[in-house]
């Protein structure tokens, strides 16, 4: 069996209002009118699917937000949106594997994000078999090219497949191609489901 885990609240804790408080606080500019003006917008995806620089993406959100920042000072607000890792989906992660079954991440991701997670918690990558992350694949989920991309390289069909993700739309997604999902609404999703299931998982693929 093939479990596919999203990464950002999945496999470790984000949250994008950390970011900002920290470039609310370099900037000198309010929370409140700085909020408003961040997006998951064009610029956004486009990081995310390596097609324009770090530097461009700094550059377009400080101005988007109409704020002054040095790329050093952008960065550190960038990646101060991670909190740390759920222990209890690695260890299931481990567990997985040790049964037998492969485990790969699916992730939309940057180059920025990529720079600096896998050094902060390494534990992410040795737990998974591949990391399948957008920047490095010039596409990202929501597309079911990206799902299709995974099953065909670990030659598995969607059936053989499980995905966990904590959006919505890319669970859906991913059952429309026929992948076992679940949706992550909180901490607790992952290791109840295998709680439910009594982990009685058969070993190999």
């Amino acid at each position: 069996m093939l479990y596919i885990f999203d990464m950002g609240n999945v496999i470790i804790d984000i949250d994008f209002k950390r970011a900002l408080a920290v470039w609310s606080n370099l900037s000198g500019t309010p929370l409140a009118t700085l909020t408003p003006k961040f997006s998951v917008g064009e610029t956004f995806e486009k990081h995310e699917c390596g097609k324009i620089s770090d530097r461009t993406f700094a550059d377009v959100m400080c101005d988007e937000m109409d704020i002054s920042l040095s790329f050093e000072q952008f960065v550190e607000g960038w990646n101060a949106i991670f909190i740390g890792v759920r222990q209890e989906v690695i260890e299931l992660m481990n567990k997985l594997r040790d049964q037998g079954h492969r485990v790969v991440v699916l992730s939309n991701t940057n180059h920025l994000h990529l720079d600096y997670w896998p050094v902060q918690y390494p534990e992410i990558t040795t737990s998974t078999d591949f990391l399948y992350l957008s920047q490095n694949l010039g596409m990202r989920k929501p597309n079911p090219d990206i799902f299709k991309y995974v099953l065909e390289t670990e030659g598995v069909t969607a059936d053989q497949a499980m995905f966990f993700d904590d959006v919505l739309e890319y669970v859906e997604t991913a059952k429309k191609s026929g992948i076992n999902a679940i949706h992550v609404t909180d901490r607790n999703v992952i290791p109840d489901y295998f709680k439910a299931h009594d982990f009685s998982l058969p070993t190999g693929n």
